[in-house]
């Protein structure tokens, strides 16, 4: 059994804690039952643990016990292509990862409700765990009820995603943001917020520059990252429609458009080289499929 699981942006521009998208990275999941677990990791993230402190087996076991199900162990073979640490939603992949092994495992067919009560044990992001379980483009609302709706990403738009040779912990991304913000800020996110699904919709990429600024998190978590002012000019000036921090960071993504996209990526890679940060560069399309148990094996990462 082969399980796909895309990699997320979050805090999407404009969008903190509200807007998610699901691109086409993916790590994938081998499960074969076994006596005991046991886990190998191919690529990304070979420093993870590889016993039943895997964050994959925990949620597994965490369902198990939840649901009243007896565990059966497994041996598990992860082949990673999202980077660790980077903003980039690996943490979600291994999340979603779990409970969709527990569901096949034990026959089950969870509704996505369910599928969330669990992954919020682990991480109570929904704009990070719902693109992985649906794909696309997520606009979240949290609360008592959670809501959510899928929108279509616009096809010519690529995602330049520039990331660091270095680790930033969500602990530590968390820590700087403020729990009170003043009021002006709070309107400038939600105008600018709407601004950038209207450019969206209308395809006036224009507006995206202005739409992706925030004031909630990533003046704060920018000043973690050596060089992010410069990276960001760099984009812009190679062309980017938007610039702005993935997920919590330290990953810098660009909006670009497709015949722009190398040039945008190098020029923001060499901006992080003079500050003597090297990185390196992904570009990357949105994916509209969430999670998938795949028959035959994937092609490309």
């Amino acid at each position: 059994m082969k399980l796909r699981v895309p990699a997320t942006t979050t805090n999407f521009g404009s969008g903190f804690d509200a807007f998610g998208l699901a691109l086409n990275l993916y790590n994938f999941f081998e499960v074969f039952e076994k006596d005991a677990f046991s886990v190998e990791i191919e690529g990304e993230g070979k420093n993870l643990p590889k016993d039943e402190n895997n964050l994959v087996i925990k949620v597994y076991k965490t369902a198990c016990e939840r649901y009243g199900k007896s565990v059966k162990p497994f041996f598990l073979k992860q082949t990673n292509h999202v980077p660790t640490a980077r903003g980039l939603g690996s943490s979600a992949t291994a999340i979603v990862g779990g409970i969709l092994i527990f569901e096949k495992l034990h026959n089950l067919n969870l509704s996505l409700e369910d599928k969330l009560r669990l992954a919020f044990e682990f991480e109570n992001h929904p704009d990070n765990l719902l693109p992985a379980f649906v794909g696309g483009f997520v606009l979240c609302v949290g609360g008592d009820k959670l809501l959510f709706k899928k929108l279509p990403f616009p096809e010519d738009i690529t995602l330049v995603f520039v990331v660091p040779d270095f680790e930033l912990s969500t602990e530590k991304a968390r820590s700087v943001i403020k729990k009170e913000v003043p009021l002006s800020d709070a309107v400038f996110n939600i105008q600018r917020s709407s601004l950038l699904v209207a450019s969206f919709l209308t395809k006036d990429y224009d507006l995206i520059k202005f739409a992706v600024e925030d004031r909630l998190h990533q003046p704060y978590r920018s000043e973690l990252i050596r060089g992010f002012d410069e990276v960001l000019k760099a984009g812009y000036d190679a062309g980017a429609y938007g610039v702005f921090l993935s997920g919590a960071g330290p990953t810098v993504c660009a909006l670009s458009p497709p015949d722009e996209a190398d040039t945008v990526g190098k020029a923001m890679k060499e901006a992080f080289e003079k500050v003597g940060v090297s990185s390196k560069v992904l570009s990357l399309k949105a994916q509209e499929e969430g999670a998938k148990w795949l028959n035959t094996p994937s092609q490309g990462s």
